[in-house]
């Protein structure tokens, strides 16, 4: 038996799995977010702990027996977290999480020095760590002055299992600190925000061991003793391992609350200016491409309120038959958009509207407008060098085979649908703990889930879909000149 233990924004989950991966159990624990002012967002670290003991308790009373059977133990969590110790490893204040925005002053300035591109591959987004490291040493400077170890959530969970300082490649990865194409902590980034590498955890690869269970918890949570924790992954990485997404060429389209266009790579590819994430992947001499849209299912859900319908009816009303892009163009902006823009202040919009527009050529040009924000996202993987013959569709969006046909067509290239299962972060963290104990090879480890369907593209609509997207295209400047370039 195997733990995967997945550290949220919103709970932990916990999955056992057995040696043929197969889902014994599970368990969750909700947390609560602080936001004591607008564009904060922060979590206790207590918090996660008794979460975590929540959720182990579940498991201990559901599943005693197996429980006792466990020869590993893998993390993945929510990244960019800053966790700040003093020297006695106690937290310094509220950790400040991904979605906190306050460091966008900070962020900017790390991210004019050319350094931060150059080594990391990535732009620094005001939800990295770096930058609220630097707000911290502005803003707070008692509390800065005390610190002595930075730890991303998932690795302040491995600390209170192991007692060890260590983090991995794909998690450090969001920080800004790393030398992402070599694998390694910076001494020149981590200087501009006035740490050293002393600050910093050691680094593993998600894989290998990353300490042991301490005993007397071991105890407490019904699991034998001596337990080898993995390094595991940053939720997004993590992800990927429970899809099996982690070969060259292999990759999935995320259509949840907002959108993730992943692909594994076996070279590192940055493209910082188009805002793609370049990471570490938590396999060994393995990377991985991020492009990310900040609104999917979300516009929808959207459009749904203002209709007074639920997002479900209104892809149901789409019918079966691909009817070709709609007549309105809509870009997904709701909340600005990271890929490719990097653009905190563009807001959505609804173009070429008439009196013949009905709701239901509005709910088409919100699938559409989706659609070409994941095809802004491809061109930008392109542009990178990475090539993309199929993706697997997940997340709510994935329901919708009317949604999937439209962004197949869009993107030209098959969908693939998985068979129902959780392939999630836990079960993720999971398999990276069967790899690290020497159960099997990456490889062996890390197959895809069975497909049940794939979507080619429409090729009757094609060529009317390229010339929505350069309708598309050309609305995103046209807007932003509108609101001008100081907003």
């Amino acid at each position: 038996m195997f733990l995967g233990i997945d550290l949220g924004t919103s709970g932990v989950k916990i999955v056992l799995v057995d040696d043929d991966q197969k889902i014994v159990g599970s368990a969750d624990a909700s947390l609560d977010v602080m936001r004591p002012h607008d564009g904060w967002s922060e979590q206790s670290p207590a918090d996660w702990i008794s979460a975590t003991k929540r959720a182990m308790s579940i498991l201990r009373r559901d599943h005693a027996h197996q429980m006792m059977m466990v020869e590993g133990v893998g993390l993945s969590g929510q990244m960019h977290g800053a966790t700040l110790l003093d020297e006695a490893d106690k937290p310094l204040r509220p950790c400040i999480l991904w979605n906190d925005t306050r460091s966008h002053a900070q962020a900017a300035k790390l991210d004019a020095i050319p350094a931060f591109r150059e080594k990391t591959g990535n732009i620094v987004f005001p939800g990295f760590t770096a930058p609220k490291l630097a707000w911290v040493r502005d803003e707070e400077p008692e509390i800065f002055a005390k610190v002595k170890k930075v730890l991303l959530p998932k690795d302040y969970l491995r600390l209170w299992l192991t007692g060890e300082h260590i983090s991995e490649m794909s998690d450090s990865s969001g920080t800004s600190w790393l030398n992402v194409g070599q694998r390694v902590w910076d001494d020149e980034l981590l200087a501009a925000t006035d740490l050293t590498i002393q600050h910093m955890p050691k680094l593993v690869e998600g894989s290998a061991e990353a300490g042991t269970l301490r005993p007397f918890l071991a105890a407490e949570m019904g699991l034998p003793g001596h337990i080898p924790v993995a390094g595991g992954g940053g939720d997004n990485a993590a992800s990927a391992i429970g899809m099996g997404t982690v070969a060259k060429g292999n990759a999935f389209a995320s259509l949840g609350t907002s959108g993730v266009l992943f692909a594994a790579n076996d070279a590192y590819l940055p493209n910082a200016q188009s805002a793609v994430h370049a990471f570490c992947h938590a396999l060994p001499d393995t990377w991985h491409q991020m492009g990310v849209i900040l609104s999917a299912t979300d516009a929808l859900n959207w459009y749904a309120g203002i209709t007074g319908t639920t997002a479900a009816e209104l892809a149901a009303e789409c019918g079966e038959t691909l009817q070709g892009p709609s007549g309105a163009t809509f870009l997904p902006y709701l909340a600005g958009e990271r890929t490719p823009h990097n653009d905190a202040v563009i807001r959505g919009t609804f173009a070429n509207l008439s009196h013949d527009t009905s709701r239901n050529v509005m709910t088409r040009a919100v699938l559409d407008g989706v659609s070409y924000a994941f095809r802004d996202c491809l061109e930008a993987l392109r542009d990178a060098g990475t090539e993309l013959t199929k993706v697997t569709a997940v997340g709510g969006g994935s329901r919708s085979k009317y949604w999937l046909e439209t962004l197949a067509t869009v993107l030209g290239i098959p969908i693939e649908i998985p068979e129902d299962g959780d392939f999630g972060a836990a079960f993720g963290a999971a398999r990276l703990a069967m790899i690290a104990t020497g159960r099997g090879t990456a490889e062996e480890i890390c197959t895809p889930p069975a497909v049940t369907e794939a979507i080619a593209p429409n090729a009757k609509f094609e060529a009317a879909y390229e010339d929505g997207y350069a309708r598309y295209r050309a609305l995103y400047p046209a807007v932003r000149s509108i609101l001008g370039e100081n907003t």
